[in-house]
């Protein structure tokens, strides 16, 4: 089973800001797939079904970002899931608006949600999708910028952008990670 972990913060106030893409992508493949992710466990909201016929297991860690891993580490461990089984979603600063990058592994680098999860787990063996959020200006206050909602011109975009991770993710499942980064991180900069 695969587990596809999207990274935000619960909360009506944090729902439409870019530090919730992980959420968003999540709630994009749910309805996609016609998986309700309103399970509560292990601080998380969960749903399970398939996706490019393999069972996955959706999940929105309800921990607040930074103690993201709390919450995933024991989930892994209540189902018996190993770090090769997990796709990480995730805004990325590190990387221009509105791309997108696939990675088989890696350090949590600026990352508070993701530096959680490799602390947890105790290992960057894990698939992770990152989506480029950067401004391409100075940020005078980051998490400022992180929390704040998306400005109405950018819908179009987030949406693209959100559609193409639920596309990653599916591409990862089918194909593999090798094959999806091929496929979607040249396109990364188009």
């Amino acid at each position: 089973m695969f587990l596809v972990a999207g990274l935000g913060n619960p909360g009506e106030e944090y729902r439409f800001t870019p530090h919730n893409l992980g959420f968003m992508t999540i709630d994009r493949l749910a309805a996609q797939s016609g998986i309700r992710v309103t399970r509560p466990d292990s601080k998380a909201l969960v749903g399970a079904g398939t996706i490019e016929g393999q069972p996955v297991m959706l999940a929105k860690p309800i921990t607040y970002m930074n103690l993201s891993g709390t919450s995933l580490r024991p989930l892994m461990e209540k189902h018996e899931l190993t770090p090769r089984d997990l796709i990480l979603i995730f805004d990325e600063l590190d990387l221009p608006w509105p791309t997108l990058q696939i990675k088989p592994k890696g350090s949590g680098g600026t990352h508070n949600g993701a530096k959680s999860v490799v602390e947890s787990l105790g290992t960057r063996e894990f698939a992770r999708i990152r989506m480029g959020i950067n401004p391409g200006r100075p940020l005078a206050d980051a998490a400022e910028y992180v929390l704040s909602p998306f400005k109405r011109k950018q819908e179009k975009e987030l949406d693209e952008l959100v559609g193409l991770a639920a596309d990653a993710v599916r591409a990862v499942i089918a194909e593999g990670v090798e094959k999806a980064m091929t496929k979607f991180n040249r396109r990364a900069g188009s």
